[in-house]
Order: C-alpha cells, then sequence, then structure tokens
C-alpha cells in the first residue's frame, strides 16, 4: 500500500508519539494493555525541552488571544451579530487544531444551550464526531500494527472511509467475516505526544496558581491528576473495552438501557471493534420523535441511570455528551462510549445521598456536616457562619419546590460561597459536576424546562427507605426525627417521590423497616410509637366521645354544652395535635395504597409473627399502661375536682359582681429600697 506525502509526516507524527510512550514506560502484553498516567515521567521528560514547551504554551495562548480581540473589535465597531457565524467557526477550527483536551472541553460546552449562543452551540457540536479525519492509510496500519493483518482479511467488509471522528479516533463501519455488524474505532496518530505535552502546561498552570494565589483553595493539581488519569485510560481502547463490560454488567439490566458487546478478537490498545448501533441522538428530537420514540422519556431513563452509576455502584460515565448517547429503534437509550470513566467511594456516595436530602428539606445545618463528609471542608472549620450563609444562598438557588432546582444554580451558588469561606473542591468531585452539567445540558437541548433534580429526589427518597446502609439509616432518622418529635410531613413527603421511582420495591421496604424496628438500633423508635400511639388512640377515643356527646345533646334538645354558649366542649392543642397526627396518619396510608406493586396480602402473614415478639408483647403493655395512666387522670380531673373547680368559678363570679371601691389616685414612685 503507497503512501501519500501526507501520510508520510503524519508518519513522523506517529514514530514520535511512540517515542513519548516508551518514555512513559508504555507496558503492553497480548491482552493486557495500560498506558499510566505519571506526572513525575511527563516533567521530566519536558523539562529537558523547553523550546517545544513554551512553542506550544505560544500555540495555546496567542490563537485565544486573536480571539479575544477579534469579539472586542466586533462588541466595539457594532458587527457582533453579523459577524457571530464567522467566529463561532473559528472558535470550533481554533479547538480542533489545539488537540484532544480542548476539543473535550468544546464538546462540554456544545452541551449548554443555557451558556453558548445558538450559532456557537450549532459549531461546537461537531466536535462531538465531526471532526477532520485522517487518512485510511495511517488507520490500516494501525489495524494492522494492532490486529496482526491487513484489514482485508480480518473484516468481510469497511466502509472506504470514516463514518464519524472524534476526539481520540475515528469510526469505520464493517462486517466481521461471521456476518456481525460493528463499528471499528482506531486511534488518532500522536495522541500520546500533543495530551502529555497539554498535560505538562496546564499542570504547571496549576501549581503556579495554587502557590501563587491562596484565594485558591481547590486542589487543582489533583484535578489535573485525575483528568490526566481518565484521558490516559480513554488512549487505551483495551481498557475501554473492559470498561464497557463492566458498565453492561452493572447497568445493562436495566430494561432501557443497551450497552453494545466489545469483540475481544479484533480489539486491542489502538483498534477496538464493537457491536453496531443503528440509531440517532438524543440531541435530535425530531429525528427521534420519527421512530416513535420519547425523546423527553430516554432523558429520564439516562438521568436514572446516571444515578444509579453514581450513588448505587459508583462506577459512572464521565463524558456522556450527546455522541455517546443513542436513542435506537426500539426505544432504547444506547451508550456507546467507555473510554472516559471514573468512580466514586461508598462514603462519597453516601454523602451526596445525605447532602441532596438536606438541601432538599433546608436542612442547612446537616448540608454545612456533609460538606465536611464530602472534603468540600476540613473537620477543624468553624460552621457557625457558614450554616447562615448555606441558608441564605441555596434558599435562592432552591426556589419554592424540588421542581425548581437545576445543577446548574446551585453550583453557581456554590462558587460564591467558595470565595468567602474556606471551601476546597476535591479532585474527585470535577468529573462528578462534569458529568452531571453534561447531562443536564443535553437534557435542557431537548425540554427546556428540564430540572434533572427534580427527577431525581423519587431516586434519593428510594434509597433512604429502602437501603440498609447504617449511614442511610442514620440519615433517615435524622431527616424523621427532631429534638424528640417524629416529622410525619417528611415520611409523607419521601413515600410521595418514592412511589414515583421505577423500581421502588414498598414491601421489601416495609420488611426492612419491620427488622429494623425490631432490632437493638431500634429501641428509640420503639419508644417513640408506644408514646405517638398512647396519644393517637387517646386523642382519636377524645374526638369519637366529644361526637357521641354532641349528637346526643342535639338530639335530646341540648343546644348548650356546660359552657353555656352554645358550642361543644372546646378542642385542647394536645386534641388539634392528635387529630393532625391522626389526618397525615391517614394520608401515608393512602399512599402506601396508590403506590405500585403495594400488595396487602403479602403484609398479612408477617402480623402473626410480630405479634409473637417479646418486643411487641413488650410495647403493647406500654401501650395499655399508658392509655391506662391517661384514662386515670382525666376522670381524676373530670370527676373528682370538678367539684373544687367549679366551687373556684363561682367564687370568681361573686367577686366580679362586687362592685370594687373606686382606686385611690397615688403619685407613681419606686419601691423603697431594703437595707
Amino acid at each position: 500500500m503507497t503512501l501519500t506525502s501526507n501520510s508520510s509526516s503524519l508518519m513522523d507524527i506517529v514514530k514520535e508519539s511512540d517515542a513519548v510512550e516508551a518514555h512513559l514506560k508504555f507496558a503492553h502484553t497480548t491482552r493486557d494493555a495500560a498506558l499510566r498516567y505519571d506526572p513525575v515521567a511527563i516533567a521530566a521528560r519536558y523539562r529537558s525541552h523547553p523550546l517545544q514547551v513554551w512553542g506550544r504554551v505560544v500555540g495555546i495562548f496567542g490563537p485565544f488571544l486573536l480571539f479575544a480581540l477579534q469579539l472586542w473589535g466586533d462588541r466595539t465597531t457594532g458587527q457582533l451579530k453579523r459577524n457571530e457565524q464567522k467566529r463561532a467557526r473559528r472558535l470550533r477550527e481554533m479547538l480542533t487544531r489545539l488537540g484532544p483536551a480542548f476539543i473535550k472541553v468544546g464538546q462540554a460546552l456544545s452541551t449548554r444551550p443555557d451558556l453558548v449562543p445558538p450559532v456557537y452551540l450549532e459549531e461546537l457540536t461537531k466536535l462531538q464526531d465531526q471532526l477532520p479525519p485522517f487518512p485510511n492509510e495511517v488507520a490500516y496500519q494501525f489495524i494492522e500494527e494492532e490486529l496482526g493483518d491487513c484489514p482485508q482479511y480480518i473484516f468481510a467488509e469497511l466502509s472506504p472511509d470514516p463514518l464519524a471522528a472524534a476526539s481520540l479516533g475515528q469510526v469505520y463501519r464493517g462486517k466481521l467475516k461471521t456476518g456481525e455488524d460493528v463499528a471499528v474505532k482506531v486511534q488518532r496518530p500522536g495522541l500520546a505526544q500533543r495530551i502529555t505535552l497539554d498535560l505538562y502546561i496546564l499542570r504547571a498552570m496549576a501549581v503556579f496558581a495554587a502557590r501563587r494565589f491562596k484565594r485558591i483553595r481547590s486542589d487543582l493539581v489533583g484535578i489535573m491528576d485525575e483528568f490526566g488519569a481518565r484521558i490516559f485510560e480513554e488512549m487505551d481502547y483495551t481498557h475501554e473495552g473492559y470498561n464497557a463490560e463492566r458498565f453492561a454488567q452493572l447497568y445493562g439490566h436495566l430494561p432501557e438501557i443497551y450497552v453494545p458487546r466489545i469483540y475481544w478478537e479484533y480489539t486491542n490498545r489502538r483498534v477496538l471493534t464493537m457491536e453496531w448501533i443503528e440509531g440517532v441522538k438524543l440531541t435530535d428530537p425530531k429525528a427521534v420523535r420519527s421512530m416513535g420514540v420519547d425523546a423527553a422519556h430516554l432523558i429520564e431513563v439516562g438521568v436514572q441511570c446516571s444515578l444509579r452509576q453514581l450513588l448505587e455502584h459508583g462506577f459512572f460515565h464521565a463524558d456522556p455528551h450527546p455522541g455517546n448517547l443513542l436513542a435506537t429503534p426500539d426505544g432504547k437509550l444506547a451508550y456507546l462510549d467507555f473510554g472516559m470513566m471514573s468512580e466514586i467511594k461508598p462514603p462519597q456516595r453516601y454523602g451526596l445521598i445525605e447532602a441532596v436530602v438536606h438541601m432538599v428539606n433546608r436542612d442547612f445545618e446537616g448540608l454545612a456536616k456533609d460538606y465536611v463528609k464530602l472534603d468540600f471542608l476540613t473537620p477543624d472549620t468553624d460552621l457557625t457562619p457558614i450554616i447562615p450563609a448555606l441558608g441564605s444562598v441555596f434558599s435562592n438557588a432552591l426556589g419554592a419546590s424540588v421542581a425548581e432546582m437545576n445543577f446548574k444554580s446551585i453550583t453557581d451558588q456554590l462558587s460564591e460561597l467558595m470565595y468567602e469561606y474556606p471551601f476546597r473542591v476535591p479532585a474527585y468531585y470535577a468529573l462528578i459536576i462534569r458529568s452531571l452539567v453534561t447531562l443536564e445540558g443535553i437534557a435542557i437541548n431537548v425540554d427546556p424546562n428540564f430540572k434533572v433534580l427534580s427527577k431525581a429526589y423519587p431516586y434519593i427518597a428510594k434509597r433512604l427507605l429502602t437501603d440498609p446502609s447504617l449511614e442511610l439509616r442514620t440519615s433517615l432518622q435524622d431527616l424523621l426525627f427532631k429534638d424528640g418529635t417524629f416529622r410525619w410531613n417528611r415520611l409523607e413527603n419521601l413515600l410521595r417521590n418514592a412511589k414515583d421511582s421505577q423500581d421502588y420495591d414498598l414491601n421489601g421496604a416495609i420488611d426492612q423497616a419491620v427488622n429494623f424496628l425490631f432490632s437493638e438500633r431500634g429501641d428509640f423508635i420503639r419508644e417513640y410509637l408506644v408514646d405517638e400511639i398512647v396519644k393517637g388512640v387517646d386523642g382519636f377515643g377524645q374526638t369519637a366521645l366529644d361526637r357521641i356527646r354532641s349528637t346526643v345533646r342535639d338530639r335530646l334538645g341540648f343546644n348548650r354544652s356546660h359552657n353555656g354558649n352554645g358550642n361543644t366542649a372546646p378542642t385542647t392543642p394536645e386534641k388539634q395535635s392528635s387529630r393532625k397526627e391522626f389526618e397525615q396518619l391517614l394520608r401515608i396510608l393512602n399512599l402506601l395504597r396508590e403506590t405500585p406493586g403495594f400488595d396487602p396480602r403479602q403484609v398479612l402473614p408477617v402480623i402473626p409473627n410480630l405479634l409473637l415478639r417479646p418486643e411487641t408483647q413488650r410495647m403493647g403493655q406500654q401501650i395499655a399502661s399508658g392509655l391506662a395512666q391517661r384514662a386515670a387522670a382525666r376522670f381524676i380531673r373530670e370527676f373528682l375536682l370538678r367539684d373544687e373547680t367549679s366551687a373556684q368559678s363561682a367564687a370568681r363570679i361573686e367577686v366580679r359582681d362586687v362592685t370594687p371601691p373606686k382606686p385611690v389616685e397615688r403619685p407613681l414612685a419606686l419601691p423603697a429600697a431594703r437595707s
């Protein structure tokens, strides 16, 4: 195969890239390839090449400076709107020339119609999979080097040109000898050279900023290292294949999620062969609707899948731009690219759930403590001034309800606090925010009124009610109990939201609640339940008795009660409280009946076992004792003390009937001081 002069220059880039990889101790075996991000090795290489580094610095900042000057000139001369299309195209071309790291920035911006003007958005969208391709000859050489034979001997068919070209590679459509349609992704030449140099420059800037500007408390260097590690993994297609299989194992069972199969016989470090997926981008609602698929529903599917990634298993897709998400003709959401994945540890997952709950319920003291758990604040931070600041900021961001929340407003408001208080952004959090903000951007493109948090809270509520972990049990306890009082409205809100979650198992939640209730950790709840049941039954009984008395008086013609004003006996605050709690309990029971999947017949067999438990019998004795004590106290108050009370009332009436003597006017004076 004869190569053109253009591809010859590309071969030089390939050789230079190979030299960089060798310097970075690239280890490669038959089935296990690993290209590790090592900032020390990268720094060792480029410290000895200062001209190359400074040339790249000028190459990066020069175009941006020129672009900024052009925008300033357009604004000054009133040509901003007229030149908008030209400037948008210029920005896309500039990011393309600067390479993969900057292309990814453009891809992230292309999902934010709330931040980027429509003309720029249209141009930046092309960065997702419409970048300039590299020559087929280079791609074919990589296929031969990685798979051990020429493409025509490996594949039955291969498209003459790439169908898509992204930041790290380009994709051909092919067919295996066995008949399966496949997508063959081939890596761009010179990736290691360009990415390592850019990472070295950006990391050096992060080190400089962290040392020079003390107000920057975020771990900029850690964030850069996290990004570098992920992008190096993305350059290793073998690693991407393993990611795809792990993703399929964790989330492929979800009814409307599809993960393509990896063909390992035709996959290596720079070539990936996977199942071909027919579909259209979610950001093209018309094309999605033409297939008879609801794009907004698939967005919700993506949100639910992302919640499981972040909060359930911790293995999440860190680059969910529209080029990586397709709507299939059978109504499924297909994930395509698994190069940039990341993980979040269990304590951080639980911390995020608790933070969302505290935010929704405006518990800003709890939210401040969550920031300590999540490493946004150090344990020795004084939270006293931070709690009211969180209340002031987030009350504006949250609006009137969960349905009005969005990540952009929350992150914008939080960024304001960063400069006033000792917040810092931990490295792990940067990719989480990138993932969520990108997903929200896709959603807004489909439905401008879409709010990720309003769709997420049912899942959060479900996790709180069903997760057996100690962390979330404690969080649920803190949420429902305050100062020894059970907050029925919070439980009602959780149940109302949880019933909208797709896989909410109410019967399982009831089983877990029963097990927790009769465990050692449930002692305090049993004591509280006894007290509440006593008050509720007593209050209900008193209300019923008052109604009976009123009915009897009406039928006997007694229109005036004991108090002589024509009304029934006054309702005491205790009765009002009991009645309110009883009404809340009825609403909760109705919610349980309305919850999909709830089967009361599954609860009935549990009742005999509960009644035989010693804890239940003890609770029954305590309830009976409490009711008896209340009845005795009421009997003494209403019957034995009635004569004394009546006598006192009569005495007060006699005193009121006697005309008091006219008071003697005396000048006001302070009392004499005692010796």
